[in-house]
This record gives structure tokens, sequence and C-alpha cells, in this order.
């Protein structure tokens, strides 16, 4: 066995390694209901080769998880999906995926500990199986924004029926993404950047008051 050339295929890959600029991060987390696309978002938009916890869906989970509505989906994620974009040569922003099911739901504490803000991540052929996750987010006074997965098969509606529909309220932003898209993920995550920044300096000017 050649013993040095088994030491070099150890380790990150040269384009996983993190910059030496780099001197900031920061967390966002994506969450959503079961199958809404959040491992799909991820992967698109990471400038790193995404670390995923799928796994192959059993048995197991027949009259736990709620699969109505992506009966075809044969993986699911149990743990977190992770991975990073340089915002520049100083700033790195780490993404950090949620399971959908409910019965994974514990999981979130650790996921949302140190959290900047959140993307929600829906489906309108199952709005409802969103009402819990932006629920959770409220109470954990989580800033968040909403983006619409546009599914082939799924009905296409107004963002304010939407809105209305998840009881929104307008402040929240609603945005319409194609998961798939490394440009339209992006756009997400600029909309989100965008909302926090909003939110960061009226924070700043009440206090000044």
């Amino acid at each position: 066995m050649d013993f040095r050339s088994s030491e070099q295929t150890l380790g990150p890959r040269s384009e996983d390694v993190l910059p030496e600029t780099a001197t900031a991060a920061v967390k966002v987390v994506i969450v959503g209901g079961f199958g809404v696309g959040k491992t799909t978002l991820v992967g698109s938009v990471s400038e790193i080769r995404p670390l995923t916890t799928e796994e192959t869906m059993t048995q197991a989970g027949v009259g736990v998880d709620d699969t109505q509505g992506v009966e075809r989906k044969t993986s699911t994620t149990v743990a977190m999906d992770f991975g990073r974009i340089s915002i520049n040569e100083e700033l790195v922003l780490y993404l950090f995926g949620t399971p959908g099911q409910q019965r994974f739901w514990f999981l979130w504490r650790g996921l949302f500990e140190g959290a900047l803000g959140a993307v929600v991540l829906v489906d309108t052929r199952r709005l409802e199986v969103s009402f819990d996750v932006i629920g959770r987010l409220e109470e954990r006074r989580v800033p968040f924004v909403v983006a619409v997965n546009s599914f082939p098969d799924a009905p296409h509606y107004p963002l304010d029926e939407i809105r209305g529909a998840l009881d929104l309220p307008d402040s929240v932003p609603l945005v319409e993404c194609d998961a798939r898209l490394r440009g339209s993920s992006r756009d997400v995550l600029m909309t989100l950047m965008r909302y926090l920044q909003t939110l960061a300096v009226s924070s700043a000017a009440t206090e000044a008051s």
C-alpha cells in the first residue's frame, strides 16, 4: 500500500477550505415543512460541497411523516444540511438546513443557536405545513423571510393571497424562488440580508431616540 498517496487524499478539498482572509461569519437557517426544498436550496447556492444528512425513507416513517403531496420523495434530512457562501473576502455566510418532519424538530434548538435570521421555504401545494414552522420562529423572535418555492406541478397564487393565507405581517418579505437555481436561491438570501439590515437600522434609531 502506498501510504504517501493515501495521505494526499485526506482532509478537505482545496475549494472547501475557508479563505485565510475570512475574519467574520454569520449563520442563517433554512426552515420549512417536509419536502419543500431546503436541501435543494442549500445545495444550489453553497460554494462548497454541501454536507447533507439525507437518509432513505423507510416503513418506519409510515403513519408518522406527512407525505401528502410529496409521495414520490424517497429520502429525507434527519439532522441538518450545511453550506457556505463568501459574501466578500472577510465575511462568510453559513447555511444550516433543518429537518422538516416534526419528529426531528427537537434538533432545532441547537441549529438556531446564534442564528442571525431564517428563510422559510413554502410549497403552495401544502401551505398548511408552514403554519407551525412560522409560529415557532415568531415564538423564538427569529427574524425571517418567506420564499415560495416554485414546483412544476404546484398551483400558482398571487403573493398577496399567499400572505393572507399564511397570516404574514406586511413587514415580513415574501418572494418567489426556484430552489434549484443558484441565482434564485442567492436572491432569497439577499432579501433576508436586506431585511436584517432594515431591522438593525430601525432598532438603532429607536434606541437613539
